[in-house]
């Protein structure tokens, strides 16, 4: 169906600092599809509070959370659900009449990532990264099993928390560690940034790695992955990441759940 937006049309939106097209293009394609009245447009704001006071006064539906707001928007919604107070971090806003209840639809995502490719719950890995995204990657390893971890972070504060909340060890670097599975939490590789060609992990250990995991979605071939893809290595992306949790956002915006053939067109539909 093509969409015809009217004044009944429900709003849905993103705020991220770099925003992509892969969300507004996957929504949008769905809203098609099972002919439902919504539009789905991304936003990036450097007023996150009065952006959060706009969902509530505009009634707009829900809104995606992506890096750098996914602790900040804590104190500004009305309700956490299970999967966003347990890790303090949320990914979506869900607007019922005016109360606000924040999810964390990312949890999801990589608990389903970490099945579907059969990884090893004795694998060995680091992880860098300590913000809200790292707690729910960190928190879904920790809940599916896997105790050899080891957290990487700059910021000690952020970073011995993290790894103490879940059960890890925290270093600022990786130094000479050679974990099996490397996960890259952090913009380092993202388009846009002053880190957009460098990998998030030095040569010498992605080299060792067997397992390559990059969060990052913009773009879903990052330097990291690219490197991993060369030399053979077993690789999950940021676009698997997004799909994921992009479709629980969908449930709870709508209420529909798309078929697993309506899923995989809007994400070549949005991929493109």
């Amino acid at each position: 169906m093509q969409m015809n937006p009217n004044k009944d049309t429900r709003l849905c939106i993103s705020l991220s600092g770099r925003p992509g097209n892969f969300g507004l293009r996957f929504h949008n394609h769905l809203y098609g599809q099972l002919d439902l009245n919504y539009y789905y447009k991304a936003f990036s704001s450097q007023d996150l509070a009065g952006a959060i006071t706009g969902i509530r006064a505009l009634g707009i539906r829900g809104c995606g959370v992506s890096m750098p707001f996914k602790e900040a928007c804590i104190a500004l919604v009305d309700e956490l659900d299970a999967s966003a107070k347990a890790i303090d971090s949320i990914n979506t806003i869900v607007n019922t009449d005016g109360h606000l209840k924040a999810y964390n639809t990312d949890y999801i995502a990589i608990a389903q990532l970490l099945e579907t490719h059969q990884v090893d719950k004795d694998t060995t890995f680091a992880l860098r990264g300590s913000g809200g995204m790292a707690k729910a990657v960190a928190s879904a390893l920790r809940d599916g099993g896997y105790r050899n971890g080891l957290i990487v972070a700059r910021n000690e504060a952020s970073g011995r928390a993290l790894a103490a909340n879940c059960g890890y060890q925290w270093q600022p670097e990786l130094g000479a560690q050679r974990p099996q599975m490397l996960i890259n939490v952090t913009p380092v590789g993202m388009s846009g940034g002053a880190e957009a060609d460098q990998l998030a992990f030095e040569a010498g250990a992605i080299d060792q790695a067997s397992i390559i995991f990059d969060v990052v979605a913009i773009p879903s071939e990052t330097p990291l992955i690219v490197r991993g893809r060369a030399q053979g290595k077993q690789v999950i992306t940021g676009l698997e990441v997004i799909a994921i949790q992009a479709v629980e956002q969908f449930v709870l915006y709508t209420g529909v759940r798309p078929t697993p053939e309506q899923f995989q067109a809007a994400v070549e539909f949005a991929r493109r």
